[in-house]
């Protein structure tokens, strides 16, 4: 059990916060100012210390400096909606400090509460980056740098990346770090009928269409102040895609069946699963729209691109079924590697449900998860398909098809090329002259 001050002055977020607290077997004051605060931490000690910045009386930081210097000071853990904060409180906490993004979910205090019970000892698996995101691979150290500069401007975003990568989950990073003070809205362009998305878009009168017997506010209003994630926009219909333009141009909406137009302020995140090449040629999205949607475009890695990450994420998806389901399985070293091993086409998405699955199936009385014999899901279809292992090939067309494909992995590194494949560099020059003199005949 641990020992928690509370000082934040929205009392409903206290209430709420304690009563969980309570509920999860700890024990909790709360102060809704400076004073109050410093009234309770004359008297006792804590162990953890939830502290707003932002206090009627003054600044959560005059808080800091008065435990910062005591022995056995508590842990600090920030409730703050910007994370541009964070360096100010490492400089007088040093590392003994956590943030909590409002709104704060259950996880995120079990997962606190359990690091600080273990000593503060660092936890990858536990550091969820904007309160979201887990990873510490090169590709997401960068995402997140990419993450930070650009929430700090007020640029709409195209984010792009495989089906099951995370796109919502950036998004959200994305409006959690800009710290602004309007909702973060989801709506998927794929999902709404061509009927319905003008409505659901930008909101409707009453009496404006059959069946519209309330006002309804669309997601431009409803995220007016903050951010609107506008996921699968490529299928978006295309006829329609010049009233999205409209609005993101003028920053007005008009509901259907109004007859004044209403402003609204909101950054505008989208995403698509499809490659710079596929929006040029496949015409799914408008020239002049795209320019719009991606003031800064995204990239997300895929998860086959950062196998470092895999046992963390792992790891962390085990976490919250235990804390759902009050168990304590573990994963053992020799089902990570296997995890590690695996290609992963369905990205992050693919690896949570395999745990999922794997979690359901394995004994409860058992201390370790157990895996299932085959990983893939009958949707992985880039898992189940022999690569060059085809009836009717030949042995030289596989051989042909192992050399290209290597040779993309490498980005066209031949001496790295043939260290893969086993072979020497002459023997894979000679190969390549041969298939470039083959096309010549083909040619000719």
């Amino acid at each position: 059990m641990a020992s928690i001050l509370l000082v934040d002055d929205d009392a409903d977020f206290a209430n709420a916060t304690s009563e969980l607290l309570e509920l999860l077997g700890h024990e909790i004051q709360s102060a809704g100012d400076l004073a109050g605060a410093r009234k309770i931490l004359q008297e006792r000690s804590f162990d953890i210390l939830l502290l707003d910045l932002m206090l009627p009386d003054g600044n959560g930081f005059e808080l800091l400096e008065s435990v910062s210097g005591r022995n056995g000071a508590p842990h600090v853990a920030i409730i703050t909606g910007n994370t541009a904060v964070t360096s100010l409180v490492k400089s007088v906490m040093g590392p003994n400090v956590s943030y909590l993004i409002k709104p704060i979910a259950r996880l995120d205090l079990e997962s606190l509460l359990e690091k600080v019970g273990n000593h503060g000892e660092r936890d990858h698996a536990l550091n969820r980056h904007f309160g979201v995101l887990v990873g510490e691979s090169r590709p997401m150290l960068n995402l997140y740098k990419t993450i930070e500069r650009v929430s700090a401007t007020e640029a709409n975003v195209l984010i792009q990346g495989e089906s099951g990568v995370g796109k919502e989950l950036v998004a959200l990073s994305i409006h959690k770090a800009s710290g602004a003070g309007g909702r973060f809205v989801a709506a998927n362009c794929g999902a709404i009928s061509r009927e319905l998305i003008g409505s659901e878009l930008f909101g409707h009168e009453k009496g404006a269409f059959t069946g519209a017997i309330n006002r309804k506010s669309g997601v431009f209003e409803q995220a007016d102040g903050g951010t609107l994630f506008l996921d699968e926009i490529t299928e978006m219909p295309f006829d329609l895609q010049p009233n999205l333009l409209r609005v993101l141009e003028t920053s007005r909406v008009t509901p259907l069946g109004a007859t004044e137009d209403i402003p609204v302020a909101c950054r505008v995140i989208s995403a698509t699963n499809k490659t710079e090449e596929a929006l040029a040629f496949e015409e799914v999205l408008r020239e002049d729209l795209y320019f719009r949607l991606a003031v800064f475009p995204m990239a997300i890695p895929p998860l086959r691109d950062r196998p470092g990450d895999i046992r963390l994420l792992a790891s962390a998806f085990l976490r919250e079924l235990n804390l759902e389901n009050g168990t304590e399985l573990s994963i053992d070293e020799i089902s990570l590697v296997r995890l590690e091993k695996y290609s992963w086409p369905g990205n992050v998405r693919e690896l949570r449900h395999a745990i999922h699955r794997a979690f359901i199936m394995s004994d409860p009385e058992e201390s370790a998860l157990r895996l299932p014999e085959q990983l893939r899901s009958p949707f992985a279809r880039e898992a189940m398909r022999p690569t060059g292992l085809e009836a009717g090939k030949t042995v030289s067309e596989v051989e042909r098809e192992l050399i290209t494909l290597t040779l993309e992995k490498t980005d066209g590194d031949k001496p790295e090329a043939a260290k893969m494949l086993g072979i020497s560099l002459k023997t894979l020059y000679n190969r390549l002259n041969a298939y470039q003199k083959e096309e010549g005949e083909a040619d000719g």
